[in-house]
């Protein structure tokens, strides 16, 4: 059975890596389609060769655009390819506009659809993330969860038939990138002059942070008057934003090039504490039991908040947030045991078209 893999966006390669390496153990044949979502080669290219991930059979190059436009241009694109190639089954992951072009095309074209990282909700239905996890799990075949929490917001919405808690690719695959980013650590903390868990380490991209002046002018103040130092790794989108503003030179001290998966698991896993607003570092950080400040008012990983190791922050309460934050004492297993690569495998080894 061919099974045909559809990735777009960092926290896409890093998933689809882990479940690679299951797939070809088991000796199944993948198509692998980049959409081209994410095209900077820091975003795109590395992170294929550090996580050992094949090179995909089709690199659609969609790049970026609206949020409608984009997702119309993958839909086109993929039915085109899966046509042409009909696999046995199709695979998505996580929640971007990849996911749900690959889930529609999937859909129409009556192929076998697999969702990994299904049933997450943030409940905020402004999000385009949450728009694309929910219309996405209710076209799916197969509905792989990361924690219970996945599996009871599916059975809330009547969905009970092919529904596998299998636990998080993404821990698999920082448990298997350890030994080098743990090589690469002490090389960076020295080139970067910087002490271990003596530094914030930040990352702002999404819209609602950049996309308003006052928003993100409030949350880079906040980091570059903080008493200590902060390790900005600038998003395209956010320099983009930040040069239009005239407003680079003003940052130029926190700023640093985006980090390739190995370095942000690096600094990562030595940092303080992390300011994000991405939905993949959050889960990171809690891997390393490094403490979260994320700059939204929901998220769909809602045991890293409730364990206390995440804190949801407003912009304008960043500064206070940064000198306040406790670690808790504790940190559970919410994330799995390491193999829900091995389980998605499995779980399409035996996929006979039903659940």
């Amino acid at each position: 059975m061919q099974v045909a893999t559809i990735v777009g966006a960092r926290p896409q390669f890093i998933k689809a890596a882990t479940v690679s390496r299951s797939l070809k153990e088991r000796g199944l044949e993948e198509l692998l389609i980049h959409t081209g979502q994410h095209y900077d080669l820091r975003l795109s290219g590395i992170f294929f060769d550090e996580l050992e991930l094949p090179e995909p059979m089709y690199n659609l190059g969609i790049g970026s655009a609206g949020h409608g436009r984009q997702t119309g241009q993958m839909l086109i694109a993929l039915e085109e390819v899966l046509r042409k190639h009909e696999p046995g089954v199709v695979v998505v992951y996580g929640d971007t506009n990849s996911t749900l072009a690959g889930a529609l095309a999937a859909a129409k074209l009556h192929l076998p659809l697999v969702h990994v990282e299904a049933g997450m909700r943030s409940g905020d239905r402004r999000m385009p993330e949450e728009i694309n996890r929910v219309a996405t799990d209710h076209v799916s075949d197969l509905l792989l969860c990361v924690t219970q929490t996945a599996v009871e917001n599916l059975s809330a919405e009547g969905i009970q038939a092919g529904v596998h808690l299998i636990g998080d690719v993404m821990y698999d695959m920082m448990l298997w990138a350890k030994p080098r980013s743990d090589r690469l650590r002490s090389e960076m903390l020295v080139g970067m002059s910087l002490e271990d868990e003596s530094y914030i380490l930040a990352t702002i991209h999404r819209p609602r942070n950049t996309d308003k002046p006052e928003r993100l002018i409030q949350i880079l103040d906040a980091l570059l008057e903080f008493d200590e130092k902060v390790v900005l790794s600038l998003h395209p989108r956010t320099r983009k934003r930040l040069e239009t503003l005239g407003l680079v030179e003003r940052y130029a001290s926190i700023i640093y090039d985006p980090l390739s998966y190995l370095q942000m698991q690096a600094l990562l896993s030595s940092a303080r504490l992390l300011v994000t607003d991405s939905g993949g570092l959050q889960k990171e950080a809690y891997f390393h039991g490094t403490p979260c400040l994320t700059l939204m008012p929901q998220t769909e990983w809602v045991e890293t908040v409730k364990s206390g190791w995440n804190c949801l922050t407003a912009p304008w309460e960043l500064g206070e947030a940064l000198h306040g934050f406790v670690e808790p004492l504790e940190r559970p297993p919410f994330f799995g045991d390491g193999r829900a690569g091995e389980k998605v495998a499995e779980i399409l080894a035996r996929f006979d078209g039903g659940s």
